[in-house]
């Protein structure tokens, strides 16, 4: 291995060694030196259609995903980040008519109005509604499907929240 070799492997090697690329999965841009604390208030159910386990499946999931996915600390009082709002929908509409003329798919859907405050910079405080949807089979009961089909919704309503909140996607 002659001389310019060498030199091209150590260059190489030091190339590697020195450059490190960082990624965070999360989403999360929050700067923790002026964030620190989220408020994140019930979310109590004000649409005409109620089902009373909707608000805590809620409740937990936004709860739990700002938790798992970023070092706020959250409190119950004077948030530096600040989530409240309600659940305003929760409604069924026929997606699907059979040839007999019957429904024999239904949409479901669920909607969230948020009001956020961030207190570090209110440039980006909101008011805005989120909402998700999913069908199922006209032939099911909804009250046999209803809870794997809010969960499923909360999720994505919680991930848009999230989104809209500390990723700034």
């Amino acid at each position: 291995m002659g001389l310019k070799s060498k030199f091209l492997l150590i260059l190489a090697t030091l190339m590697l060694v020195s450059c490190t690329i960082s990624y965070k999965f999360n989403g999360a841009s929050i700067d923790y030196t002026k964030t620190k604390t989220i408020q994140i208030d019930n979310f109590p159910i004000r649409s005409a259609y109620v089902w009373a386990p909707m608000q805590a499946i809620f409740q937990n999931k936004i709860t739990d995903l700002y938790a798992s996915q970023t070092k706020l600390k959250q409190v119950k009082k004077n948030g530096d980040l600040q989530l409240a709002g309600e659940i305003t929908g929760f409604d069924q509409y026929n997606k699907a008519i059979s040839s007999e003329g019957y429904s024999s798919q239904v949409q479901l859907k669920m909607t969230v109005n948020v009001r956020f405050t961030n207190n570090a910079k209110h440039s980006e405080d909101f008011e805005r509604q989120f909402s998700a949807t999913t069908e199922y089979d006209a032939s099911q009961q909804l009250i046999n499907v209803q809870e794997e089909l809010v969960t499923q919704m909360v999720k994505d309503i919680a991930e848009q929240i999230f989104n809209a909140t500390v990723a700034n996607w």
